[in-house]
């Protein structure tokens, strides 16, 4: 299955976007060519869960081509009621709520559906059964992770083996210049068992965008949690965005185009909550980076070795 180098999130769809600019946003993305649209049944926000694939599900019901040109990824696991089956990763919560997925997103399958995080209490032999199901009942073609640990994929990949089955196509992991720990041993499990890396929070919420930047020009403020991480980066973070005015490009292009220059990636997910943003991501797509500028990355944010060399030799 072929996608785009980016990926479009919809978490901020609902709270954040008012469903008539998401849906601009969403025909937007097919005129930038981006085909690959992320969402997972939580996402709602004070909408409540199931928000955002509602808005997704009416924007497909326009029809013109909007659900067949689109590759359609969505998530499960957390709880969706306080009911004990309405979460997590057992086969009567995976039929659930992939059903209920299907009816709020007004389609018959969902190209990609994804564990949005590892279940330790349901076992591997019967979240496969569970899939292939679905898979046979045609409601799903492919699955993916989110969250998982190296041995996490390496497992299920193994499991999925023994029953004749693809198991894990992708997995989706937070992944960017500041945050690169999944370099350790997730990176080198999914490039083994040919596993796509699908990197969330490109931008480390906004620290990689241009912050200190925006924070001198008073068009941004940052507080709590951002103002700490800021302030345990200001350093480096001051070093990349004057790199990225000695490369000519904005700071979020230049951290996206990283990104894209990563053997292991498939397509980075961007979660624009105005047109205009979803515009400058897609900037990064006509961005390269040469050795000499990779490298220069790697020294202000220093990556990590594949595991155990990183910290054993």
């Amino acid at each position: 299955m072929s996608v785009s180098r980016l990926c479009l999130g919809t978490m901020n769809f609902g709270p954040h976007t008012p469903e008539p600019d998401a849906h601009a946003i969403l025909d937007a993305a097919h005129e930038h060519g981006i085909n690959f649209v992320d969402t997972a049944n939580r996402y709602g926000g004070e909408l409540g869960a199931g928000a955002t694939e509602s808005i997704l599900g009416r924007w497909f019901a326009q029809g013109e081509g909007r659900r067949e040109r689109t590759v359609l990824a969505t998530k499960l696991y957390g709880a969706m009621s306080e009911w004990p089956n309405d979460e997590k990763l057992s086969a009567l919560n995976i039929r659930r709520a992939l059903d209920a997925s299907l009816q709020r997103l007004q389609t018959d399958h969902v190209d990609l559906y994804q564990f949005h995080h590892v279940d330790r209490g349901t076992p591997w032999d019967e979240i496969w059964q569970a899939m292939e199901v679905a898979v046979a009942q045609g409601k799903v073609l492919y699955a993916g992770s989110s969250n998982f640990a190296g041995w996490h994929l390496a497992t299920a990949q193994e499991h999925a083996r023994r029953r004749g089955y693809t198991g894990l196509v992708s997995e989706q992991s937070i992944y960017n210049l500041l945050t690169r720990d999944i370099e350790l041993e997730v990176i080198p499990a999914a490039q083994h068992n040919g596993i796509g890396i699908i990197p969330w929070s490109p931008l480390q919420g906004g620290l990689l965008g241009g912050v200190v930047r925006k924070e001198r020009d008073g068009k941004r403020r940052t507080e709590g949690r951002a103002k700490e991480a800021l302030e345990q980066h200001r350093g480096a973070i001051e070093a990349f965005e004057d790199l990225a005015d000695e490369l000519g490009q904005e700071p979020g292009d230049v951290a996206l185009a990283w990104l894209l220059h990563q053997p292991a990636v498939t397509a980075p997910i961007i979660g624009p909550r105005t047109r205009e943003q979803l515009d400058a991501g897609v900037r990064a797509l006509d961005v390269t980076l040469d050795e000499a500028t990779l490298a220069r990355l790697d020294e202000i944010f220093p990556g990590r070795r594949t595991a155990p060399e990183d910290y054993a030799w």
